[in-house]
């Protein structure tokens, strides 16, 4: 039997989830976040890009509000109201000190306890590769974490106003090597209008309706560990800290 997965700590409030793209939590983290927002804890989104290079028939300065608009939507769909765009030019986003900085940035201004992030790995899985957008702003999000909590790391800010923070945890989600989960049997359904909500990116992905590829996406995802989480839909994250 495989190790089974423990639950997500619950002593926390606050929590900021930073990612590349608008979609990218709604792969099924977005599950666990309507969980946390039940609870009456906050959760806020931080996106590197736009999503602008990510419908092949649609200029990117079009796609940008479409895909812009749709992350709001979706994210309101699990109690989430505060998400910010940092306007990094979606697909060559470069792990470095710019990004780290803004991230470091955010994270002492949030003072989140726990921060979110995607699989920064070069891989899903065999088979697969993940995005150079996923692998630099996971890797920075990481980063990012120790340099809110170091005052002689990116000085400037503190001029800013932006004083130190140390979170507590990170939770890697799409890992292959979990450690923790969340159960989401009474969210799911909130999950999948939340990936639904991104309508002109999934129409554009397939054939399929937007709405049944939203629900055999999400449905799948929430049993990926399951069987290590007592057999209940779950999302599951490395947790760091």
């Amino acid at each position: 039997m495989p190790d089974e997965l423990a639950p997500m700590p619950t002593d926390w409030q606050r929590a900021l989830a930073i990612v590349a793209h608008p979609d990218d939590l709604e792969y099924g983290v977005s599950g666990a976040i309507a969980a946390w927002t039940a609870e009456g804890r906050e959760v806020s989104y931080l996106l590197a890009t736009r999503g602008e290079a990510g419908i092949d028939g649609l200029p990117p300065e079009e796609a940008a509000p479409l895909r812009q608009s749709e992350q709001l939507a979706s994210a309101a769909e699990v109690g989430v109201t505060s998400v910010e765009f940092l306007d990094y030019r979606d697909g060559v986003v470069e792990h470095g000190p710019a990004l780290r900085q803004d991230l470091a940035r955010a994270i002492r201004e949030r003072r989140p306890e726990l921060v979110i992030t995607l699989n920064h790995r070069e891989s899903w899985g065999p088979g697969s590769w993940n995005s150079a957008d996923h692998r630099a702003v996971g890797t920075a999000a990481l980063d990012a974490v120790a340099d809110a909590g170091n005052r002689w790391i990116f000085p400037e800010l503190i001029a800013q106003g932006a004083q130190p923070w140390e979170a507590r945890w990170i939770a890697v989600a799409g890992t292959r090597h979990p450690t923790h989960a969340v159960d989401i049997g009474a969210t799911l359904e909130r999950a999948v209008a939340s990936l639904a909500a991104h309508r002109t990116y999934l129409e554009a992905l397939s054939d399929e309706p937007h709405d049944r590829h939203a629900r055999r996406v999400v449905e799948q995802a929430a049993h990926l560990a399951a069987d290590r989480f007592g057999g209940r839909p779950c999302v599951g994250f490395e947790l760091i800290g």
